[in-house]
């Protein structure tokens, strides 16, 4: 079992990339960018944050992060064009929280149609469950599915916010317990996304961030 950050970032690894790669991070009104940037840093990656479309489509790997409300950032997305250019996209993507809700088929969140990308749904919690909702903390992660997750154990402990989830289906690649099982993790081409925030979970999510880095399409 790998212990939560806190513990963990004693002997966390110290993993780099060792050539040349155009990393783009989306700018919009719900990205959550800056601990993000650091996470790349630390790795040794110097990203571009960028909401202009030539820039973002040229990109050698795009991270979509999130931390907000779903139909806000859909609108936003739409009157921006950003909605069409990141399904335009070819490359390796990495949805991160309420990135990865938006890359799913439809929100509950104010009831909204999302970018359609992966074919799940976004669930709210049920406030019947006696857990607090939304989820804060550390959770672990299991039934890992994906070259995304290589090197990382079965049970790894991983930082969530979130009071969504996306519901469990034949795209989920990483699944998560609170009260139900959930998608910890969903991929489908090229699109790849987690529910938890890797920039905030330690030498997990740097290991994650830097397995991102070297998929191979």
């Amino acid at each position: 079992m790998i212990l939560p950050w806190t513990i963990m970032r004693t002997f966390a690894p110290k993993l780099s990339y060792h050539f040349p790669m155009n990393v783009v991070i989306i700018k919009y009104n719900a990205g959550n960018i800056r601990s993000v940037l650091f996470a790349l840093e630390r790795i040794g990656v110097k990203a571009v944050v960028s909401d202009d479309p030539a820039i973002i489509t040229a990109a050698d790997r795009i991270i979509f992060p999130g931390v907000g409300e779903a139909s806000s950032a859909m609108q936003y997305l739409q009157k921006n064009r950003l909605d069409t250019v990141i399904r335009s996209l070819k490359q390796p993507t990495l949805g991160i929280c309420l990135g990865m809700q938006l890359l799913c088929a439809h929100s509950e969140e104010n009831n909204v149609d999302c970018l359609k990308l992966i074919p799940q749904e976004v669930k709210k919690f049920p406030g019947d469950s006696g857990l607090k909702v939304p989820q804060i903390g550390w959770n672990d992660i299991y039934n890992l599915q994906s070259p995304l997750f290589a090197n990382i154990p079965q049970h790894s402990y991983v930082y969530f916010v979130h009071g969504y989830y996306a519901a469990y289906g034949s795209n989920t690649i990483a699944t998560a317990n609170y009260g139900l099982e959930y998608s910890a993790g969903v991929q489908k081409d090229n699109f790849y996304a987690v529910q938890f925030h890797p920039e905030k979970s330690g030498g997990v999510g740097q290991q994650i961030l830097n397995n991102f880095l070297h998929l191979v399409q």
